[in-house]
């Protein structure tokens, strides 16, 4: 435990350059008190002891304005910035060396069981207002831009902005908007109505020309003539 409580004081000098010393780190850092209160109540959620888990995860979101729910599995040397705001789900996992802003929330879409946060790998920053809901993997080295929204995975090396979020760069290179667009669950559906309208559209053509067929077929010769 204070092996961990050391990497994560280091770890602020590391990440914040406003860090002047260790006095002020260990008593004014909100992100920092708000990891430890987690690393206690995550063993006591490891030992089923569920309810005390909780009531510490609570007063800790409290007094520091974050909320880590016990079950989350959080890496080493996680660093969370101003932090108010910032909510992690019960499923979550988070990998080494990730940097955190305010209001990011590390959440579920609500449709989901079981595994239903998000994994985050390591080297990952996530900065202020993202969201990032479902169960699926953020790969090693990404950045998450501000406000974005994140609904599916996202590969290694990724730089992800907007609402749906898309890739704007991958392994060191920008690439092309549309054809890296994270898929976005209202236009995939829009897109599929259109399709089944189309679908629609011309069977109902169709139908209109065997109707006409069928009744030149039914009209008598001299009828037609006349």
């Amino acid at each position: 435990m204070f092996k961990h409580m050391k990497s994560d004081i280091q770890t602020v000098f590391e990440n914040d350059p406003a860090a002047r010393s260790l006095f002020e780190v260990i008593f004014t850092y909100s992100g920092l008190h708000a990891i430890w209160a987690h690393r206690v109540a995550h063993a006591l959620y490891k030992r089923r002891w569920y309810t005390l888990a909780r009531v510490i995860s609570q007063v800790s979101r409290f007094m520091t304005g974050i909320e880590i729910h016990p079950g989350a599995k959080i890496g080493k040397r996680l660093f969370i910035d101003h932090g108010m705001g910032v909510v992690i789900g019960e499923t979550c996992e988070i990998g080494d060396d990730v940097v955190i802003y305010q209001g990011v929330t590390l959440g579920g879409t609500g449709k989901e069981k079981g595994k239903r946060h998000p994994t985050i790998g390591n080297n990952v920053v996530i900065a202020s207002g993202a969201k990032v809901l479902g169960s699926f993997t953020v790969g090693d080295q990404c950045n998450i831009g501000a406000n974005s929204v994140v609904l599916k995975e996202v590969p290694s090396n990724s730089t992800v902005v907007g609402i749906p979020g898309r890739i704007v760069k991958q392994d060191g290179r920008r690439v092309d908007r549309l054809s890296h667009q994270l898929p976005d669950p209202i236009v995939d559906s829009l897109r599929s109505m259109q399709q089944e309208i189309e679908q629609l559209r011309g069977e109902l053509e169709r139908l209109q020309t065997e109707n006409n067929r069928l009744q030149q077929e039914e009209t008598p010769a001299g009828a037609r003539s006349k």
